[in-house]
């Protein structure tokens, strides 16, 4: 499941060239990347998503594609208008805005919840949630959410996963970066300090019970978020093979 600090591509904002920037981001401790695009042929979206797992392969990361073609993968990002139900991947995630959207999700493992803050990719898109509404629509969610918009410095980061998100979505911060591997270890590292238990005293012992209410350790790469985020439900079969 998308935890921690999940990109989502833009080559025409990369900075430096979009495998490049996706590389900088892996070496910065990103290890989810969101495969947009849309405007290109599919055999060309293809070649670029085959050289995206390639990169994301050499750490052990995830390549989720945008639109219900996995593009020769099996985890896919789901528009809001579309299509339900869902298809059968072994992850498949949806945008959302709203509390009704939420409430169409049925098989899904995750959504994006947008817009936190006003974002220059989307201008005027919004009214924008803000960390109250983020942490309104966690409550009201059946399943894990990430933050996305506007979502560019620590702070923010820290805000969003105080308000329940699971993680953050990030594009422009990352895709404009001078230097993606540093920003990316920014934002990394404030949502690792965000999700780890701080001992009340030097050499104590983290409470053992979740209803201290601390938030647990990060999980490792193939964890499940469900039983940290308190959200269960009913996973579909793997389907054989054949945003935003």
């Amino acid at each position: 499941m998308p935890s921690g600090v999940v990109v989502l591509t833009d080559r025409l904002a990369a900075s430096r060239g979009l495998e490049r920037v996706i590389a900088g981001a892996m070496a910065g401790g990103v290890r989810w990347v969101v495969l947009r695009e849309k405007d290109l042929p599919r055999a060309e979206r293809a070649a670029l998503a085959a050289a995206l797992r390639a990169i994301l392969a050499d750490v052990g990361g995830t390549l989720v594609v945008a639109g219900p073609d996995p593009l020769g993968g099996d985890a896919v990002h789901l528009p809001a208008a579309g299509p339900y139900p869902p298809p059968t991947h072994r992850l498949v995630g949806r945008s959302c805005h709203d509390e009704a959207e939420l409430n169409r999700l049925t098989t899904e493992h995750y959504a994006t919840i947008s817009p936190i803050w006003p974002t220059r990719t989307k201008p005027g898109y919004g009214p924008p949630l803000g960390v109250a509404g983020l942490a309104s629509l966690v409550r009201a969610s059946p399943v894990p959410l990430l933050a996305l918009g506007g979502v560019e410095t620590p702070d923010q980061v820290t805000a969003c996963v105080k308000a329940g998100a699971v993680g953050v979505a990030v594009l422009g911060a990352l895709m404009r970066a001078k230097d993606p591997t540093e920003t990316a270890a920014i934002l990394n590292s404030a949502y690792v300090e965000a999700v780890t238990p701080k001992l009340s005293k030097p050499g104590a012992e983290a409470p053992r019970s979740p209803r201290a209410g601390l938030r647990p350790t990060v999980p490792t790469q193939g964890s499940s978020l469900t039983a940290r985020s308190g959200h269960g439900r009913p996973q579909p079969q793997t389907a054989t093979k054949e945003a935003t």
